[in-house]
């Protein structure tokens, strides 16, 4: 493509706001947009051609009316945003230029123009796949990363329980106690726990809480069981919390100015082989809302990554 030829640029809309489960009929894929291959004059954002994008359970909670606190809720018939990796193709900031590899939030199309540069991270190394960055490193990874050493910091020789174990970050954090020398376990039966790790909630944690040792930690860092209930569930079991168990959530926002740091300590645990990612590929920008919407149904196994383009 020429710079500065206008093209067809293909996205998934959404459609309107939902309730409950997602479906793929809150979603179309849309071929009538077309977009020039050139920033507008004085932009400071960067014009990027998709690569790869990334399914992730918080997105529900785009398609719900509302603030979130955290992001922006879609607007109809607009395309829907996520992680991915990009390539640049005009760049108004001073930090990227044209074919600069990078990730971050992008939209659901073969191109996108984003205005908020600053927010995104730069991609030095290549040596691992693409798709990496919407996984192991990228966002999933710190979420697993930080949780797991930052705001617990289990030892050599605990026990430690991690929900959703099969997941883009359950994967991860079950991984990581393997490294430190902690005991990994799969079911919430024995009361051995003492780090417990929970993507689900509900019910879930309710019953880790009366399995968790004294002194126990808990490390909040999703709600999967509840994303899709009127009325989510209150947690029952808070008296145990008296044995001196500690709860703690976190966002990964807040560690992503210790991604250099994270870099360092994962990119040599790959290229060792001491880790190993597992991914879900689907292909092709169309296939997207089936992607999206079978997270919620466990059709995928490992990270949901969709590959728009090889570059």
């Amino acid at each position: 493509m020429a710079e500065g030829e206008e093209v067809k640029n293909k996205q998934v809309l959404f459609r309107n706001y939902i309730n409950g489960f997602p479906k793929e009929s809150d979603m179309c894929v849309s071929t009538e947009n077309t977009i020039r291959l050139k920033l507008p004059q004085g932009s400071n954002g960067v014009l990027v051609k998709n690569l790869v994008l990334s399914c992730d359970p918080f997105l529900l909670f785009l398609m719900r009316k509302g603030s979130n606190g955290l992001l922006s809720c879609y607007t109809p018939d607009s395309p829907i945003t996520g992680y991915g990796v990009a390539k640049i193709l005009d760049s108004g900031n001073p930090k990227f230029k044209k074919g600069d590899l990078v990730w971050g939030i992008t939209g659901f199309e073969e191109y996108s123009i984003i205005t908020d540069a600053e927010s995104l991270f730069k991609i030095e190394h290549t040596d691992v796949p693409l798709s990496y960055y919407t996984g192991i490193l990228g966002m999933p990874g710190i979420t697993a990363w930080a949780g797991f050493y930052e705001v617990s910091t289990p030892k050599k020789g605990e026990t430690v329980f991690v929900s959703a174990a099969s997941g883009a970050v359950g994967q991860l954090v079950r991984q990581f106690a393997k490294l430190t020398g902690c005991y990994v376990v799969g079911s919430a039966g024995s009361k051995e726990k003492t780090f417990y790790f929970d993507n689900v909630g509900g019910k879930m944690l309710d019953a880790v809480i009366l399995n968790m040792r004294k002194h126990g930690r808990i490390a909040l860092c999703g709600q999967i069981s509840q994303y899709n209930l009127v009325e989510p569930e209150g947690v029952k079991n808070l008296m145990h919390l008296i044995q001196g168990i500690t709860m703690k959530g976190f966002t990964v926002f807040d560690y992503y100015n210790q991604y250099s740091k994270f870099l360092d300590i994962l990119l040599p645990f790959i290229r060792e082989g001491k880790i190993v990612y597992i991914e879900d590929v689907a292909e092709g920008l169309e296939k997207s809302p089936a992607a999206f919407v079978g997270l919620f149904s466990g059709r995928n196994i490992g990270k949901q990554v969709i590959v728009v383009s090889c570059e």
